[in-house]
């Protein structure tokens, strides 16, 4: 019975979170971001402030998920996030692992569809902040490569989507030609539900039987320059990356060295 009445009631937090997130982007980019545009000139200033309006706005709400027991949460290696021009590749199990990150992350950057750019709640915060459309092709490796050399902590799934909870994950060379081409290492963070929680094709009343606790680590940076020096070409450092950060982002915690 109270294993029945705390499911009902993390269905009722969950939608009351959405909500919540929903309406405060719609605060944000009718109130706060039009002011942010009238009242800050210098474009850099102005996406400065933009990230780290973003980057409270999503500690507080992951605050209010732990708060009110939608989830619990643990994470190792935070001290490896508190750095400048790093890419990040992470795993996807959830809708929320974007959240979790750059709550965690200072200067985030990150590669968003363009359907969120031109959504309601979502577009007016992703273009202050000066997030990365996904258009594809040479111009955006060129946008990731101009946002780390600004300083920017890059976020990519390199998967592409969630990960499915049934089959293997794949992961696509885009993130890894991001770093051979910019020369840049990788800071890989293993994300792990312990229990199924807004995976691709869940809708978000589906809650677990029990509250899930996810398990967030930043693992050893790895260093491609290595793939670079010994491949022939940076197409093919870029295959070598992607084979080796597979076995990495889906590691899992005990077995992996941190």
């Amino acid at each position: 019975m109270l294993e029945r009445l705390n499911r009902a009631w993390r269905i009722v937090a969950t939608g009351l979170c959405f909500s919540v997130f929903g309406l405060g982007g719609l605060v944000l980019r009718c109130v706060f971001f039009p002011a942010l545009m009238l009242s800050v000139r210098q474009p850099a200033r102005r996406q400065e402030l933009s990230q780290a309006v973003i980057h409270h706005s999503f500690r507080w709400f992951v605050a209010l998920m732990q708060g009110v027991g939608v989830l619990s949460f643990e994470v190792s290696g935070m001290e490896r996030l508190q750095r400048r021009g790093q890419l990040i590749l992470a795993n996807h199990p959830s809708l929320i692992d974007v959240v979790f990150l750059i709550s965690f992350v200072r200067h985030a950057d990150c590669i968003v569809r363009a359907a969120l750019a031109r959504n309601p709640f979502t577009g007016g915060p992703i273009r202050a902040a000066g997030f990365i459309t996904n258009n594809g092709g040479a111009e955006l490796l060129q946008d990731c490569l101009e946002s780390l050399q600004a300083g920017n902590n890059l976020i990519i799934f390199p998967e592409g989507t969630r990960t499915p909870l049934q089959g293997s994950a794949k992961l696509q060379r885009g993130a890894a030609h991001v770093a051979v081409k910019g020369r840049v290492d990788i800071t890989p963070v293993h994300i792990h539900s312990s229990l199924p929680m807004l995976t691709k094709g869940m809708p978000w009343w589906q809650v677990p039987l029990r509250k899930p606790h996810f398990t967030i680590q930043v693992r050893q940076d790895i260093a491609v320059d290595e793939f670079c020096v010994a491949a022939d070409s940076e197409s093919l450092a870029a295959r070598h990356v992607t084979a080796y950060l597979s076995e990495q982002l889906f590691r899992e915690p005990s077995r992996a060295s941190i």
